[in-house]
């Protein structure tokens, strides 16, 4: 209706970018995009006079979005972009006569197709090709394209994981050549790209396959390059273990063994904690006189230098508090008894915390960083799992492992005669003591009485 409203007009109108990618792909999409002949004043008085409404959401990139029946659209009028003097924007913005002018600007050959019902698809630089090939390739020059917006390095990634592509070499060179333009890019929209990236599932990947473009984004990933972990309990340096934490946790994720919907993206607390889970390590090193590595502390350091990171990054704050919280205790030493599983509880719960989900994605961490080790190591994964089926039985039976949860409150300690203060938060912490040790069970009357109470 809105390609027929603006041809109607006598303006040409193609359907460009994602939409097509994806139809040809045979993928669902719902972002729609139309290039026109028209300017955008034209575009959004051909369209009102149609009865679609209209937007003026990007007028100064020549883009309006039409509301029809519910669904946004974008309409752009074809351009072509001036000389860019920062890395990122053009200078200016020129209206183009054609859209062959327009596609060419544009980042890579399976987004620079364009598709009308009637005239058929428009491909100049064989998208339909790399769609069949599965290769993400630069149109043009790569390093021209990426001198012109370095944020489309990290987009060629997230495309290529997102759609398990590999790279086009010339376009792969040019990802690594150009990687320090990265600097010259807004640390949010760096931290948005990244977590499309982890958001795949595929972010190991592009640790292995694009290392200087990934340093370039989080350059505390460099010093761990190449670092050897002097260690029998792992076969890689610690960038290489962290890629394959990554990628395990990512498998985690699509196999769901946590029984969830296996359609739904991996959690991004649980992928921004395995990329940064060890992001300390190369600080905390230590060698002992047998020539051991040690890396005492670096949990703790990792949760702190991952906040910084990630702030510095832009992410929302609950999922810096999250993802903080997996790394601080993935290395937690547990086993499968009743109290030490509690008392991991405890550490995982707090206002607005999700301590069955985290303890869930602990797990998941645990697990990935045990596979990404040597292979003897592997049979910790049975006892993770014993863990995590154990986990799973003390939240159904309504165990205490926080105040919260606690068969016991202030309100009872008052009723049985205690005065408001501060023996009734003692009072509270040895009962929540009690019934993580074992000695009482959760209940108000039972623990009434381990107080002597009743």
């Amino acid at each position: 209706m809105v390609l027929r409203a603006l041809e109607g007009a006598g303006y040409e109108a193609w359907i460009v970018g994602g939409w097509v990618r994806d139809a040809m792909r045979g993928a669902p999409s719902h972002d729609v995009d139309i290039c026109c002949a028209g300017g955008w004043q034209e575009n959004e008085r051909a369209l009102e006079a149609a009865g679609i409404r209209v937007i003026e959401s990007g007028t100064r990139f020549g883009g309006i979005t039409a509301v029809c029946e519910g669904e946004r659209i974008e309409v752009t009028t074809y351009r072509v972009d001036g000389f860019y003097t920062d890395g990122r924007h053009p200078e200016q913005i020129t209206s183009a006569s054609c859209v062959e002018d327009d596609l060419a600007r544009r980042d890579f050959t399976v987004n620079a197709m364009a598709w009308h019902p009637e005239r058929g698809l428009l491909d100049l630089y064989d998208g339909a090709g790399d769609l069949e090939r599965g290769v993400i390739r630069a149109v043009g020059e790569p390093r021209r394209r990426f001198e012109e917006d370095a944020l489309r390095m990290l987009r060629a990634v997230r495309f290529a994981c997102r759609l398990d592509f590999a790279m086009d070499p010339a376009t792969a060179c040019a990802l690594a050549a150009c990687a320090p333009l990265l600097d010259a890019v807004a640390r949010e929209r760096v931290g948005w790209e990244l977590d499309g990236i982890l958001a795949t599932g595929h972010g190991g990947d592009a640790l292995i396959r694009y290392p200087e473009l990934m340093c370039a984004a989080i350059p505390e990933l460099a010093p761990c390059r190449g670092f050897d972990q002097h260690s029998r309990y792992h076969a890689f340096d610690v960038y290489d273990h962290i890629a394959r934490v990554l990628t395990v946790a990512g498998e985690l994720a699509a196999a769901r063994i946590d029984g969830g919907d296996p359609s739904r993206p991996p959690s991004p607390s649980l992928m921004w904690a395995a990329l940064l889970h060890d992001i300390a390590k190369p600080d905390c090193f230590t060698l002992d006189e047998r020539g051991n590595g040690h890396f005492y502390g670096h949990p703790e350091l990792g949760a702190r230098k991952a906040e910084a990171i990630m702030r510095r990054l832009a992410c929302p704050t609950e999922l810096i508090r999250d993802a903080c919280l997996i790394i601080r205790y993935h290395d937690l030493p547990l086993r499968a008894e009743r109290t030490d599983l509690l008392k991991m509880l405890g550490l995982l719960s707090g206002e607005g915390l999700d301590t069955a989900r985290l303890a869930n994605e602990l797990f998941d961490i645990k697990r990935a960083d045990t596979l990404g080790k040597a292979p003897s190591c592997f049979y910790y994964v049975e006892e993770i799992e014993r863990m995590r089926e154990m986990v799973r039985e003390l939240l159904a039976n309504h165990e205490a492992y926080d105040l919260q949860s606690l068969a016991l409150g202030g309100r009872d300690l008052i009723a049985a005669g205690v005065k408001p203060g501060p023996r009734i938060g003692e009072l509270l912490k040895r009962a929540l003591s009690g019934v993580v040790d074992g000695v009482v069970a959760n209940d108000r009357a039972d623990l009434l009485a381990f107080l002597k109470l009743d």
